[in-house]
């Protein structure tokens, strides 16, 4: 069998194994991190370890906490805990912006779902793919002919803010998931 055939065949072996292999070991190290949270052990039995049940209780726990804000809309107590966390100057940036972000993927207000093309650059014309965040930034005093866009960066779930005149951004005709699915995979994922 020749070299170049040999070569040929270890790599199609590495597209099929190196995604699944990743994938599988992200989700496990996710489960085994979530279970450890919260260890639950068997009483009387000197290290027994029930595995699953702490990640099992946390889900519950968040499912269950869902259903009550939901369904009595803002309880007192988390009215009196969420007034104490926005007024702690530190507690208050940290929260507030953790509870943005998860309301921009899971509330009711997603964002992230207007996927626009921006000129970062004109000569040479250069443009990145975003998501406007904002668009009327007259509140800042910069006017309506501002707008704030996300760009996120390629394999990695951060990025940056950037304010652009409203001329340098164009829309898309796609959803926001596929946008942001072909950015975060560097452009190589088909749309």
């Amino acid at each position: 069998m020749p070299m170049k055939k040999l070569a040929n065949y270890f790599f199609q072996g590495l597209l099929f194994i190196v995604p699944s292999v990743v994938t599988i070991y992200v989700v496990i190290q996710a489960v085994v991190w979530m279970d450890n949270l919260l260890p639950i052990y068997v009483p009387g039995i000197h290290n027994l370890r029930l595995p699953g049940v702490g990640i099992l209780i946390i889900l519950a726990v968040i499912t269950l906490m869902g259903y009550v804000g939901t369904r009595f809309v803002r309880n007192p107590f988390f009215l009196v805990f969420e007034g104490v966390l926005e007024r702690t100057p530190l507690l208050k940036v940290i929260y507030s912006s953790v509870k943005d972000l998860i309301e921009a993927f899971v509330g009711e207000k997603k964002r992230f779902n207007q996927p626009v093309l921006v000129t970062v650059n004109q000569n040479p014309p250069v443009q990145r793919i975003g998501f406007i965040t904002e668009n009327d930034l007259s509140q800042l005093g910069l006017g309506k002919e501002k707008m704030a866009v996300y760009l996120p960066f390629s394999y990695g779930f951060n990025g940056q803010l950037v304010v652009v005149d409203a001329n340098y951004v164009q829309m898309l005709d796609a959803s926001g998931t596929e946008m942001m699915k072909f950015v975060i995979s560097g452009g190589v994922t088909e749309i």
